[in-house]
């Protein structure tokens, strides 16, 4: 069988995408950081050029570099500060409210349960009073086991603290010298491949360039319809829960997910009835409708031309590879290589019509 030449440059790119999966994957922990800095330098180098131009040469690029570096790490910095007043207050309210709530909850469920015939014990009495007990008498020595846990693994910790200095450190050169490191990867391009690497890198641009202003506008929309919807409803925490649930689904289902069961241990904790589930359940059922019907495929999925069942494909499978940064980067590295698989189909399919 005789292979065409569209066909070997195929399986020749095949190839190498294999093996750079397999380094990838056994290098994980090293490239870890680079592949970080490398995605955000990727979005912000824009926005670091054009402060390039607004300054017209006076302004020099190194200050522009940290002028956006520096608004990261506010925006990041501010996204973490919406998670503490949270924590700091439905932590102690856990100890307050859980015997209430436990008592709620045997009131209704005992009648409910009545009514299909059911008759279960359900002795919430003692549970309440092991659990509050168990709080009360190992709160501090659960503080105490942690940070033993993190005595004992402070290789993990380390690795923390290396990464949160590394990949500012990375991504101040690489927002810096981002031109010329893409001209020195081009120059390992064959002269011959050069218009169809060209071609191709400009289409990925473009479809990047596309997920990413789709996927902030989604961002901005839910948290402005989270934080609305939850402050109708008389949530304290409204604001930041739903700012921090928007914000955080640049990261497909985990951000959500985490500002649901935050909602849902507010709600709960504040209210001690049904109303939290009624709350938690029309807010965040209507915006994953919203969102999941109308904004992304709107803004991001037809954008990028990725199916839904294809989406959650490559949130699983760049996990399974990568870890948490795979999660990470799986939609906009689909994107690219959804461009990659239509080019290759559409030079199969022209080469099968020049040889019929």
């Amino acid at each position: 069988m005789q292979f065409t030449p569209t066909q070997k440059r195929a399986a020749a790119w095949a190839a190498i995408a294999v093996l750079a999966v397999l380094a990838l994957r056994a290098l994980g922990p090293v490239l870890t950081p680079f592949v970080v800095a490398g995605v955000l330098a990727y979005a912000l180098t824009p926005l670091v050029d054009r402060l390039d131009a607004l300054g017209r040469g006076r302004m020099p690029r190194f200050l522009a570099v940290v002028i956006v570096e520096l608004l990261l790490i506010l925006v990041l910095f501010c996204l973490v500060l919406l998670v503490i007043p949270v924590l700091v207050k439905e932590i102690p309210l856990i100890r307050e409210q859980l015997p209430l709530v436990l008592d709620n909850l045997h009131a209704t469920l005992s009648p409910w349960l009545k009514q299909f015939g059911v008759n279960i014990a359900l002795d919430l009495a003692s549970l309440r009073a092991l659990l509050v007990e168990y709080l009360n008498a190992n709160w501090g020595e659960s503080f105490g086991s942690l940070w033993s846990s993190l005595k004992v693994g402070g290789s993990v910790v380390l690795t923390v603290i290396g990464y949160t200095v590394l990949v500012p450190v990375a991504l101040f050169y690489l927002l810096l010298d981002w031109k010329h490191v893409v001209a020195q990867a081009l120059t390992l391009v064959p002269p011959r491949a050069r218009p169809s690497v060209d071609s191709f890198a400009t289409e990925a641009d473009q479809v990047l360039g596309q997920y990413l202003r789709g996927q902030l506008l989604v961002m901005v929309t839910m948290a402005i319809f989270y934080s609305t919807g939850l402050a109708l409803f008389g949530l304290d925490l409204a604001v930041p829960i739903g700012v921090f649930t928007g914000l955080a689904m640049f990261v497909p289902y985990i951000g959500f997910g985490i500002g649901l069961v935050l909602a849902v241990l507010a709600g709960v904790l504040e209210f001690a009835s049904a109303k939290a589930f009624v709350m938690v359940g029309t807010v965040y059922g209507l915006g994953q409708v919203v969102e999941g019907f109308y904004l992304t495929p709107r803004l991001v999925g037809e954008r990028i031309g990725l199916h839904p069942l294809a989406v959650i494909f490559a949130l699983l499978a760049f996990g399974q590879l990568f870890g948490f940064v795979g999660v990470l980067v799986a939609l906009p590295a689909s994107a690219v290589l959804l461009v990659a698989i239509r080019r290759v189909r559409s030079g199969y399919l022209a080469s099968r019509l020049y040889h019929s």
